[in-house]
């Protein structure tokens, strides 16, 4: 497995930074909530609600940004649907350092961004590559590893449950994501920066 860039590594630590500061914090409280309205801000979208307008997408950009990453280089979203769709286009093109995939053509790595279905919906990743504007959450993935169940990617998100969560995706034997029942997933995200 290839030693993460020092962008991937930045990336990773920045979403654990935020997981271990915020876990137990709901979105509702002033301390999360003044936090959400930098972030919205930084990313450059104006601020309205820590719990009427979803943040998940606001986090992961917020994240990229910190990381180092430009606009010109990730598409900063209130949605993760236009990130994504704008990371498709660029696999198809071949340019840019983040570059999306159906969620089984690839490992994924430390710094990348897996995206599933959200609210028991079920578009595919042609459905992505076609659209921008569709219900969806993404996730960074800031370890792979393997346990007694088998390989693994250990994830942090935002807005889950009104918080910052870890999640844990399973992988098959050679790496790939194991689709799921609810929320299937839909493309990952590929760090190449």
């Amino acid at each position: 497995m290839a030693t993460p860039s020092p962008f991937a590594k930045k990336l990773a630590s920045i979403a654990q930074q935020q997981h271990t500061k915020f876990e137990f914090t709901n979105e509702a409280d002033p301390v999360l909530c003044s936090q959400i309205k930098k972030w919205t801000q930084d990313i450059g979208f104006p601020f309205t609600s820590c719990t009427a307008v979803p943040w998940s997408a606001v986090f992961i950009s917020w994240c990229v940004k910190q990381a180092g990453a430009t606009k010109a280089e990730f598409k900063f979203a209130m949605a993760h649907s236009v990130f994504v769709h704008q990371a498709i286009k660029n696999a198809i093109n071949a340019t840019g350092v983040f570059q999306g995939f159906p969620f089984n053509a690839a490992p994924p790595a430390v710094g990348d961004i897996i995206q599933h279905n959200r609210g028991g919906n079920t578009f595919d990743f042609s459905f992505a590559r076609d659209n921008d504007e569709y219900k969806s959450h993404s996730v960074i993935v800031i370890e792979v590893g393997q346990d007694v169940q088998g390989r693994f990617a250990f994830c942090v998100g935002g807005n889950e449950s009104d918080s910052i969560r870890r999640t844990v995706v399973r992988l098959d034997a050679n790496g790939i994501i194991k689709q799921r029942q609810g929320n299937s997933f839909i493309s990952i995200i590929k760090n190449l920066k």
